[in-house]
C-alpha cells in the first residue's frame, strides 16, 4: 500500500478546514434575512408553519435538503426554512429573564464599570459588531449600539 508524502499529510488537514470555514452552507450558525419568514415542519411549502421569524433572528444550521435548511432557534425549536431567507451576518438574542419583565443593561463599553446606555427584554435581537473577553458589541435595528455580556446572549 502507498503511503501518502508527508508534505501532504500537513497540507491535508489545512486544506479541509479552510474549506470549512469558508462554505456557508458549512456555517453552524445563520441568521434570518426578510421579516416574517416562515419556520415549517418539513422542507417544502407543503409543509405546516411552526413559527414567523424577523430579519435577523439567529439560528443553529443543523442540516440541509435541496433549498431548504434544516435549523434550531434559541429554544430549541426546530423546523426548515428556504435557503434564500437565511445569511450568515452574526446576530444574537437575549436569551435570559424568559417570562420575566426584567431587563438586561446595554453599556457603553465591554464592562459593567462603563455607563448603561440602554436596556433589553429576553428576545430582543441585535447585529454582532464585535466580541471581546466575554462581552459583545452590539447594534439593535434602531441604532443602538452598546455592549452586553456575552453570558446574556445567544448567537455569533
Amino acid at each position: 500500500m502507498n503511503k501518502l508524502p508527508a508534505q501532504f499529510k500537513l497540507i491535508l488537514p489545512i486544506i479541509l478546514i479552510l474549506l470549512f470555514l469558508t462554505s456557508p452552507a458549512l456555517a453552524k450558525m445563520g441568521c434570518i434575512k426578510g421579516d416574517k419568514v416562515q419556520l415549517r415542519s418539513g422542507p417544502g411549502t407543503k409543509y405546516s408553519v411552526k413559527w414567523e421569524y424577523g430579519n435577523g433572528f439567529p439560528l443553529k444550521i443543523l442540516s440541509k435538503k435541496g433549498n431548504w435548511i434544516k435549523v434550531k432557534d434559541f429554544e430549541n425549536d426546530s423546523g426548515w426554512v428556504y435557503k434564500e431567507y437565511i445569511d450568515y451576518k452574526p446576530h444574537m438574542i437575549v436569551k435570559v429573564n424568559k417570562g420575566k419583565k426584567k431587563k438586561i443593561n446595554l453599556r457603553s463599553g465591554p464592562g459593567v464599570g462603563y455607563k448603561i446606555i440602554g436596556k433589553a427584554y429576553y428576545g430582543v435581537v441585535f447585529e454582532t459588531l464585535e466580541q471581546n473577553k466575554g462581552w459583545a458589541k452590539i447594534k439593535h435595528e434602531s441604532g443602538l449600539t452598546g455592549w452586553i455580556k456575552r453570558s446574556l446572549l445567544w448567537g455569533f
